[in-house]
């Protein structure tokens, strides 16, 4: 096992600060632009501006990777994010706020593609599902438990800007150490999404679906704590409560749907979503105790669908396509997630706070539909015809290392060299 982990370990590290800093401050600046009175559509701008800027980090960073190096591209980075994130406590303008989560989305784009390209070069074939594993679990646990940092700060404060700062500033401690050289990074590449909705129209449908649902209730989150007047303390439990939920369901559904076929589980669990959402919509001054099992049941229940995308693509790709249809789905994925918030947040201008349920039932309804739909119109394959179900790390940060996933296949590459005294890096 400490085969396994020590080549990789000092990225796993990089990877929960990063995570960890993540986890403080997206619900930090959606709870602090509600509460200075900004509205939820301006709330979920903010968050589709990180979103769109992570989108295009991922697009575009390579250029950079490649003419300085691994490490240095991602000190870049990082400097960039921790200083947007800095930057919150000097400019409070809410158009300032929203371009810097669009600037620090790019940077940690960036950061992330160096991780993942950093973690694809340390594993084997035999040992790349393990890796990809460790990647999963600590991406998640960081995510969970950091929100509760919101605790530690006195409203209006600065503290947690300042935590999150020394966290990616913190980040490239691991990478810097490092006797590694650089290693090789390939493009990203990925299918066009009019090629993978010819292979599987519902895998793209629930790729965008789970990025538009997941971005727009976690994005909103702040406004909607905010507007039935609870504070940071209740919003930093119900996103960890709600990370927690959508760790520990993955493998269950995905245990049932490699025995029972993808697609009544995705009609299964968008109608147990939705059945939620219209339980909080028609409960509006419900306790809060009942308000986080409530979202508990919700996010366990819609977290796993894009995991369920992937692999009901999967079943319809070969496996040398895979690392490419993956990509594309993390391409509409992001898409969904740029729309999201801003969704939301709209529809929550109008509707008011319990708007953000009526959008995340009119979401889960929309990919049940579409789902039974699409059984109708194709015999699904047999469970023996499937692949296997593997829970996807999507969280603020990650872009799903498509590379890692034991599903596609492995593609030798040689190892990076030992970085040299006196070498730029």
């Amino acid at each position: 096992m400490w085969k396994s982990i020590q080549p990789v370990l000092p990225v796993l590290l990089t990877v929960v600060l990063m995570e960890g800093a993540l986890g403080i401050l997206s619900p930090l600046i959606g709870f602090r632009l509600a509460s200075s009175g900004a509205s939820t559509f301006v709330v979920g701008a903010a968050a589709s501006a990180y979103f769109l800027g992570f989108l295009l980090g991922t697009l575009t960073c390579q250029r950079m990777i490649r003419r300085v190096g691994h490490i240095r591209a991602f000190g870049v980075y990082a400097v960039c994010a921790s200083n947007a994130a800095i930057l919150f406590t000097v400019l409070h303008d809410q158009t300032f706020w929203i371009l810097l989560r669009g600037f620090a989305g790019y940077a940690l784009a960036g950061a992330f593609v160096v991780i993942e390209s950093w973690m694809t070069d340390k594993a084997s074939e035999e040992n790349r599902g393990r890796v990809f594993a460790m990647y999963t679990t600590a991406s998640w646990a960081a995510s969970g438990v950091s929100p509760l940092l919101l605790n530690f700060d006195a409203p209006g404060g600065i503290l947690l800007f300042v935590l999150v700062t020394i966290g990616l500033s913190a980040a490239m401690i691991p990478l810097a150490v490092t006797k590694v050289g650089n290693p090789k990074i390939d493009e990203h590449q990925h299918l066009p999404l009019s090629r993978l909705f010819r292979a599987s129209p519902t895998g793209v449908v629930c790729a965008f679906g789970s990025g538009m649902m997941n971005a727009g209730l976690y994005g909103l989150f702040p406004a909607y704590i905010k507007d039935h007047g609870l504070g940071e303390k209740e919003l930093s439990l119900l996103y960890s409560i709600t990370t927690v939920a959508a760790l520990v369901t993955q493998y269950p559904i995905g245990f049932v749907s490699d025995h029972f076929g993808r697609r009544p589980i995705i009609v299964g669990i968008m109608l147990v979503s939705t059945c939620m959402s219209l339980l909080l919509y028609a409960l509006p001054d419900v306790s809060f105790t009942w308000m986080v099992v409530l979202f508990f049941i919700l996010t366990a229940f819609e977290s796993p669908l894009y995991a369920l995308g992937v692999g009901q693509t999967t079943d319809y790709v070969e496996r040398h396509e895979f690392v490419a249809a993956s990509s594309g789905l993390l391409f509409a994925w992001g898409l969904g997630s740029c729309f999201g918030p801003t969704i939301a947040g709209s529809v929550m201008h109008a509707a008011g706070p319990q708007g953000l349920l009526l959008f995340a039932a009119g979401c889960f309804l929309a990919v049940a539909l579409f789902t039974t739909y699409r059984a109708l119109r194709r015999r699904a394959k047999t469970p023996e015809e499937q692949s296997d179900y593997v829970a996807v790390p999507l969280t603020q940060g990650t872009y799903g290392a498509p590379e890692l996933d034991p599903r596609g296949e492995y593609k030798p590459h040689p190892p990076a060299p030992a970085a040299q005294a006196g070498d730029a890096e």
